[in-house]
């Protein structure tokens, strides 16, 4: 019976490994089928603090060499479901964690930080050359192409705030857009239609990306009306069309809203709100899982030592 198993391996969960470590919590860390997150897929950060210029791998991995520093274990598996289980006689709560290969494992206390996945296109060349051109985060990599054409892939929200904050660095920006007009909200598209640096092209379909010398260079679009194929120039792709939450497994167990992602409740814990908690008393959630605004590494972090201190507070009852 562990006291703490932790969900993930990503900023969030690794901060909040860093964090109940520390405080003699004893962290399982179950890493996910993506350890280290979004970030391993990622080359140059230049917004952590501290680090001007760090490759997201490293980052990563320097983050859960902290995290055993700290006391925390890990499992190289992923988590298929969650049970739980009766009361001790404390009035503690009690989980039983499955994996997909390594056995179950049981808590007195969770904390979700299994990510979201971002929406990929399934196209020829997108994995090939994802993290050399092909991205997902425009505040994360959008410095690295000054000057250069880059595209915006999609036509929601999020496209055109990526669009609008990529004009901080270039004046060569295409959105490419599968339907006749944007879908994003009427607020959203008047600063993007109005801004010369951003051209759209409409009823078009990314069927391949191409790249030379191992960086993404090209795309190739297919206009739905006709079936014509065209190549759009560009060194940075931005890919916006959103992401899943990784929650298939809590789905019955805890509120999760219309989209999958966790639903946060607040708690109280003495005279402290406990604002990482979810619907089930024990389990706690913090990063991407439950973030659909801020989704940066370090917005992550911050919410993984919440909910680390959360849980400190929380096993403090018992």
């Amino acid at each position: 019976m562990h006291k703490l198993i932790i969900i993930g391996s990503g900023p969030a969960g690794l901060t909040a490994a860093i964090y109940s470590g520390r405080a003699n919590l004893q962290p399982l860390v179950i890493e996910g089928r993506a350890p280290g997150g979004q970030l391993m897929g990622t080359t140059l950060v230049e917004n952590w603090p501290g680090d001007k210029r760090i490759m997201g791998p490293q980052l990563m991995s320097e983050m859960r060499a902290h995290a055993v520093a700290c006391g925390a274990q890990f499992v190289s598996d992923e988590v298929v479901e969650i049970v739980p289980l009766p009361s001790a006689h404390n009035g503690c709560s009690m989980f039983n964690i499955k994996t997909s290969s390594s056995g179950d494992f049981e808590a007195h206390a969770l904390i979700v930080a299994s990510g979201a996945s971002p929406k990929k296109l399934h196209v020829p060349g997108e994995d090939t050359y994802w993290g050399k051109g092909v991205t997902t985060c425009a505040v994360c990599d959008g410095a690295l192409f000054a000057n250069k054409p880059v595209v915006v892939v999609g036509g929601g929200d999020t496209a055109m705030e990526d669009a609008l904050f990529l004009t901080k660095y270039t004046d060569d920006i295409t959105i490419i857009q599968l339907f006749d007009k944007l879908t994003a909200s009427y607020a959203m598209q008047q600063p993007v239609l109005a801004n010369t640096k951003i051209k759209i092209l409409y009823h078009q379909a990314v069927k391949e990306i191409i790249g030379e010398s191992g960086h993404a260079r090209q795309l190739v679009v297919t206009d739905q009306r006709n079936g014509e194929q065209t190549t759009v120039e560009a060194e940075g792709i931005f890919i916006a069309i959103g992401q899943v939450p990784n929650t298939k497994f809590l789905k019955g167990l805890i509120n999760l809203d219309e989209y999958g992602y966790v639903r946060l409740h607040e708690a109280k814990s003495d005279r402290f709100s406990m604002l990482t908690a979810t619907s089930v008393p024990g389990i706690f959630a913090a990063g991407d899982v439950a973030d659909q605004r801020y989704r940066q590494a370090i917005s992550s972090a911050g919410s993984g030592c919440m909910a680390a201190l959360d849980v400190e507070r929380y096993l403090k009852k018992y």
